[in-house]
């Protein structure tokens, strides 16, 4: 019995037209860069708000964590920081919920990221030691470009373009 590995990355299928199909299908997702769930969640949440950007109907926390698979008491605080960093905006009441604060193409990676979970972009690297300063030298460089990228990528990145990948609920 073998395993199929099911990726997004049609790049990455590719190999896998090799392997025997199988009765169990896992579903893998790479990623070179640990982040926090929190960031996690925060992108496909903002991705999920996105998705209705500029419609008068704003999404309910019920329905976000739902389409997201992400638990409500968890999100909630996400939400809050979200607000409080700017990136949404939010109603109270019957007609109340969330809504992105500015256009998906507007909101960065980066930004998320900094609201979130602002320790992932701070230097935490030691120039102790000989080889210390290099060591750290070459780790500011990674962080630069991590930087770039984050910056690079927006909201809007996060939104499925093919037909394929969208899931409907």
């Amino acid at each position: 019995m073998g395993i199929a590995l099911i990726y997004r990355d049609a790049d990455l299928l590719r190999p896998l037209s090799l392997l025997p199909c199988a009765a169990l299908v896992v579903f893998v997702t790479w990623c070179p860069v640990k982040i926090s769930l929190k960031v996690e969640y925060a992108c496909r949440v903002l991705g999920q708000l996105a998705r209705s950007h500029g419609r008068a109907r704003l999404a309910h926390i019920e329905a976000l964590a739902k389409a997201e698979a992400v638990p409500a008491n968890y999100l909630v605080q996400i939400l809050n920081e979200l607000r409080n960093g700017g990136l949404i905006v939010s109603r109270r009441g019957k007609q109340g919920g969330y809504a992105l604060a500015r256009a998906a193409a507007e909101i960065s990676l980066y930004d998320i990221v900094r609201v979130v979970d602002a320790e992932m972009l701070e230097p935490t690297i030691s120039t102790a030691g000989q080889s210390g300063a290099r060591v750290a030298s070459v780790w500011r460089d990674v962080g630069s470009a991590l930087e770039v990228a984050l910056k690079a990528r927006t909201v809007d990145t996060l939104l499925s373009r093919d037909a394929a990948e969208m899931w409907h609920i």
